[in-house]
């Protein structure tokens, strides 16, 4: 897989379920009652239980490294909230390929659900040093896919 700017991530479509923002929060440890409590997030203007930003951010770097594979490196993940994830929507994260230099690509990313974008950002990712990248590779030899990746709750451990 050879990496150049403009390239497009295909889609990933996660279910946003009751149990992934519960144990989400739980495993980063954030037990404020809004994200497992629906009649606290009620009583606090919320129509019910909502991600919190850590799960965010992990799904969000998940989706980037599950593209260019298990070797590549996170080196900064830089995001912001919109609109919440609740229960039974869905958010699908796409993203594009902003820059590649001296073995570091950078990927816009966001991810939208049934009310607007959830999360916008950036994520720096140090590529694996046989990943080929725009000066490696003729662009006549590079061809891209658009493939819709569906997570199932399996996947998303």
């Amino acid at each position: 897989m050879a990496v150049r700017t403009g390239d497009e991530l295909p889609p990933l479509r996660i279910p946003i379920t009751r149990t992934l923002i519960v144990a989400g929060a739980l495993a980063s440890r954030d037990y404020q009652d809004v994200h497992h409590d629906a009649e606290a997030a009620r009583e606090k203007g919320s129509p019910d239980i909502f991600m919190n930003i850590l799960t965010t951010n992990g799904l969000v770097g998940r989706y980037v490294t599950d593209h260019f594979g298990p070797r590549a490196r996170l080196r900064k993940v830089a995001i912001r909230l919109g609109a919440p994830n609740y229960p039974g929507d869905e958010m699908v994260l796409t993203g594009e390929v902003t820059s590649v230099a001296e073995g570091t690509a950078e990927v816009a990313v966001i991810g939208r659900n049934g009310i607007g974008h959830h999360v916008t950002g950036k994520v720096t990712v140090r590529l694996p040093s046989d990943v080929p990248t725009t000066a490696d590779v003729p662009a006549a030899d590079i061809s891209t896919t658009a493939d819709v990746l569906t997570a199932t709750p399996d996947a998303l451990r």
